[in-house]
C-alpha cells in the first residue's frame, strides 16, 4: 500500500514540525537532562579535600618563589649570569605555579557549585 501526500506520513511530520515550532529556546534550557550531582553525598568533603590540597599548592609556590627571588638577586649581585638567568625563570614559574593553582581552585568550587544546579 503506498500512502500519498495526503496520508498519515505526511500528518505525521506536520505535527512533530508544528511541535518544534511551538518549543521555545528557553524551554530547551530548563529541560532537566543531566547528571545528578547532588547524588553525591560527600561533596563538602570533597571541597575540603580539594581546598587543603591547593591551599598546600600555594604554600609551596610562595615557598619557590622566595628562594628563586633570593638566588636571582644573590645571582645578579654576584655577576652569575646564568644562575641568574635560571632564578628568574624559576619566579616566573611560582607566578604562574600560583596563579594556576589559586585558578584551580575557584574552578573546583564553582563546579561543584554549579552541580545540584544541573
Amino acid at each position: 500500500m503506498v500512502v500519498g501526500s495526503e496520508g498519515p506520513t505526511c500528518q505525521l511530520r506536520s505535527v512533530a514540525a508544528a511541535h518544534l515550532i511551538s518549543v521555545s529556546p528557553r524551554d530547551l534550557i530548563r529541560a532537566e537532562v543531566g547528571p545528578d550531582f547532588g547524588a553525591v553525598g560527600a561533596a563538602g568533603d570533597l571541597r575540603a579535600i580539594v581546598g587543603a590540597l591547593l591551599t598546600y599548592g600555594l604554600v609551596i609556590a610562595v615557598l619557590m618563589l622566595v628562594v628563586s627571588a633570593i638566588a636571582w638577586a644573590m645571582a645578579s649581585s654576584s655577576g652569575g649570569w646564568h644562575t641568574a638567568q635560571k632564578a628568574k625563570l624559576g619566579c616566573f614559574v611560582a607566578i604562574g605555579g600560583a596563579t594556576l593553582t589559586g585558578a584551580a581552585l575557584t574552578w573546583a568550587n564553582w563546579l561543584l557549585d554549579i552541580g545540584p544546579h544541573l
